[in-house]
């Protein structure tokens, strides 16, 4: 009975092959919090390439109006002629 007891505690050479080193704890840490904030940016969206899509569509606009902005000198680009 005794020695089964004695094979729950291993020794400290065994416990150390359990633990992984510090810089694989890190990467796994790493690439946890990867997981963790992609989960989080795709939570509630069913179609998160559309999303990006969007977002890119969109911030190209606004860029094109920026463009549009300074080079008329904030009066519009396209103007209406009559002949």
């Amino acid at each position: 009975m005794g020695g089964l007891c004695s094979s729950c505690f291993g020794s400290s050479s065994e416990e150390s092959n359990l633990m992984p080193s510090p810089e694989t704890r890190r990467k796994q840490q790493l690439e946890a919090a990867e997981r963790r904030r992609m989960e989080n940016e795709t939570r509630g969206i069913k179609d998160p390439e559309r999303v990006k899509r969007q977002q890119m569509r969109s911030e190209e606009m606004q860029r094109r109006e920026e463009e549009a902005a300074r080079a008329g000198g904030g009066q519009p680009a396209l103007r209406w002629q009559q002949d």
